[in-house]
C-alpha cells in the first residue's frame, strides 16, 4: 500500500513536470513561429546575405538556411535547459521549505531529513533521473550526434529504472535517497491523537 501511495506521488510530480514541458514546447513553437514568419528581418538580413556574397547567390541562401535553423536549434535548446531548471528548482524549493513535493504531500509522504544539502542532492539526483539526462539525448541527436545520443537515451532509461527499482529493496530508499542520505516516510494519524506520528516506508 505504502509503495503504491508512492508511486502515486511520484506520478502526481512527474504530471506537473510534464504541464511545465507542454508549456515550454508552446512557446517554443511560438518563437520559432514567429522568427520563421518575421518577413522584414528575413527580408533585411537576405538582401545583406545577396549583397555581402558578390554574386554567390546558393551560397548567401545557404548562409541564411544555417542561420535560421541555428537559432531554431537554440531556441529548442533553451526550452530543454529550462525544463531542467524548473524541475530542479521545484524538487528542491518543495523538499527545503516543506519537507516534501506536492505529490507526496497530497498522499501523507515526507521526506527527511529536512536539511538544505539533502535537498540539494536529492533535487540533483531525482532532477538527473527524470529529466537532465533525456534532455541531454534530445540535444545532442538535435546536434546531429545521433550515436551518441542513442547512448545517452540508454544512460536515462537505466538511471530511472535504478533510482525507481532500489525502493525495492532493504531499507526501502530510492538511488535519490541512498545518495542524499534521506528516507521517505508515511504521516500516519493515531486514532484520538492530534500529532502526526512519522512511520518509514517499507
Amino acid at each position: 500500500m505504502l509503495k503504491l501511495r508512492r508511486t502515486l506521488a511520484w506520478s502526481i510530480d512527474f504530471a506537473l513536470i510534464v504541464a511545465a514541458a507542454t508549456l515550454l514546447a508552446v512557446l517554443t513553437f511560438h518563437r520559432v513561429s514567429a522568427l520563421v514568419t518575421d518577413v522584414p528581418e528575413l527580408a533585411t538580413k537576405g538582401g545583406l546575405d545577396l549583397v555581402t556574397s558578390r554574386g554567390d547567390v546558393i551560397g548567401a541562401s545557404e548562409h541564411l538556411g544555417l542561420s535560421l535553423w541555428d537559432k531554431v536549434v537554440l531556441d529548442v535548446e533553451e526550452a530543454f535547459g529550462a525544463l531542467v531548471v524548473v524541475t530542479f528548482l521545484y524538487q528542491w524549493a518543495c523538499l527545503t521549505w516543506l519537507g516534501r513535493t506536492l505529490g507526496k504531500g497530497l498522499l501523507g509522504l515526507r521526506v527527511t531529513p529536512r536539511l538544505s544539502r539533502h535537498a540539494l542532492r536529492r533535487a540533483a539526483v531525482t532532477t538527473a533521473a527524470d529529466v537532465a539526462v533525456y534532455a541531454l539525448a534530445c540535444v545532442l541527436l538535435i546536434e546531429g550526434h545521433f550515436a551518441l545520443s542513442v547512448l545517452v537515451w540508454a544512460v536515462a532509461v537505466v538511471l530511472l529504472l535504478v533510482n525507481a527499482l532500489t525502493v525495492l529493496f532493504p531499507g526501502r530508499r530510492s538511488l535519490a535517497d541512498r545518495l542524499a542520505g534521506t528516507s521517505v516516510e508515511g504521516a500516519v494519524r493515531r486514532a484520538g491523537s492530534v500529532p502526526m506520528e512519522r512511520v518509514p516506508l517499507g
